[in-house]
């Protein structure tokens, strides 16, 4: 189960949202003129020890301790780096972009065959876990406006489900900080198509905590969502860790295209754990509301974590509370040594008042965490920030990259 808040986390996590950044800001000198690639190695290191918890280490940070920040070089602007994507209302319609396959229907089975109403009132949650459960093997096809409680849905191995076009599942009004709208757990081989999950964070009645979220996977191996859509949740869009039964599995070889999370509160997407995880062309937009509050999030509950073959392909961040894409190891390090493989192309955040990209929390004491983090083409509002980042770590290359002026 993911950790309960207490009420000082609580209080901390909405004093660091709503804390301005003017100080970090000040960390940064100016950018160095040049082109071509620059490695990065931070200066200071000496991390805070925290525990596995993402709210702890914001406190950490914010609330004093010294670190050191090192901008990223300026480079000529990257032809291929798109403009960013309007920061609109989290209010979006479901999408339609794949209505072509979603309204397809050789070879499926209707989910309302096993009773779901799709009527934008019952809860359904009972029913569609029963056309879940009867379709492996299948596609499953969801229409309509279904409507769930926060118990949430759990995919089988094998499951194959497709939103038809407009269709959507969408939480009943509840007093809950804690859940899963479809959790894809120790499973194999599934596919999510043109899934609309709504998390009703303006339904929730619950006063804090940070773990609702969209999807959670955790220990699955070969996933692919296809154009999901996860609005506001009251946690993550996405959450990847390691498997829930199994120590030290991490999730393998998962896929997801053109991910949109809007108005989620915590993330668009936390990767705690995982290996061989693309991402290509996800918008993650007006995170906001407790901490981090990013688009991404790269953050390992402890040494058992695993970051290998993770590539994110031309994202697009916008407007997220804490920055686009955060990268935080300070409980990666342990007896376990540790090679970090992420890839960065294509990145755009021109409106986060966070910041673009930051790499943050790294102290070695002794143990091993090498490897490389790397950013090609961005075109951020800010500089790279790094901060509490050891020497001997992760080196962080970032190339070519377009600071925005307006």
């Amino acid at each position: 189960m993911l950790p309960n808040n207490t009420q000082a986390d609580i209080q901390a996590d909405a004093s660091v949202v709503n804390a301005p950044i003017a100080t970090r800001r000040k960390l940064l000198t100016s950018l160095i003129a040049g082109g071509g690639a620059m490695v990065l190695a931070a200066c200071g290191g000496g991390g805070d020890g925290t525990p596995d918890s993402v709210a702890d280490r914001w406190r950490k940070r914010n609330n004093g301790g010294a670190s050191s920040s090192t901008p990223a070089s300026s480079a000529t602007p990257a032809s291929s780096a798109s403009a960013a994507a309007p920061a609109s209302a989290a209010t979006t319609t479901p999408a339609s972009s794949t209505s072509a396959a979603a309204d397809n229907t050789a070879g499926t089975i209707a989910a309302s065959s096993f009773g779901v109403k799709a009527d934008g009132k019952t809860n359904d949650r009972a029913a569609l876990q029963a056309a879940i459960d009867g379709s492996v093997g299948q596609i499953l096809l969801i229409s309509g406006q279904v409507r769930i409680d926060t118990t949430g849905l759990t995919l089988r191995s094998n499951s194959h489900i497709r939103f038809a076009s407009g269709a959507s599942i969408k939480l009943l009004a509840h007093n809950a900080d804690i859940y899963q709208m479809i959790r894809i757990v120790d499973v194999s081989n599934v596919v999510v198509e043109n899934a609309y999950l709504d998390g009703s964070k303006e339904l929730n009645s619950a006063s804090g905590g940070e773990h609702g979220m969209g999807f959670t996977i955790m220990g699955a191996t070969n996933v692919t969502l296809t154009a999901p859509t996860t609005i506001n949740t009251w946690g993550d869009g996405i959450y990847i860790n390691d498997s829930q039964t199994k120590k030290g599995v991490p999730t393998y070889n998962l896929r997801v295209d053109n991910h949109k999370a809007d108005g989620c509160r915590r993330q668009g997407v936390s990767i705690i754990s995982g290996d061989t995880i693309t991402f290509n062309s996800p918008t993650w937009q007006n995170i906001n509301g407790t901490a981090p509050a990013c688009g991404l999030d790269f953050e390992p509950n402890d040494n058992s974590a695993v970051f290998k073959n993770i590539t994110i392909n031309s994202p697009t961040t916008a407007n997220c509370k804490g920055g686009g894409i955060n990268v935080w190891f300070g409980s990666l390090p342990g007896p376990i040594s540790k090679t970090v493989t992420i890839a960065i192309t294509n990145h755009v955040d021109t409106t986060s008042p966070g910041g673009s990209f930051a790499v943050q929390g790294l102290s070695l004491d002794g143990y091993i965490v090498n490897g490389q983090i790397s950013s090609s083409n961005p075109k951020w509002k800010y500089p790279l920030i790094v901060e509490q980042w050891d020497n001997a770590g992760p080196t962080i290359n970032v190339t070519n990259p377009t600071i925005a002026t307006s």
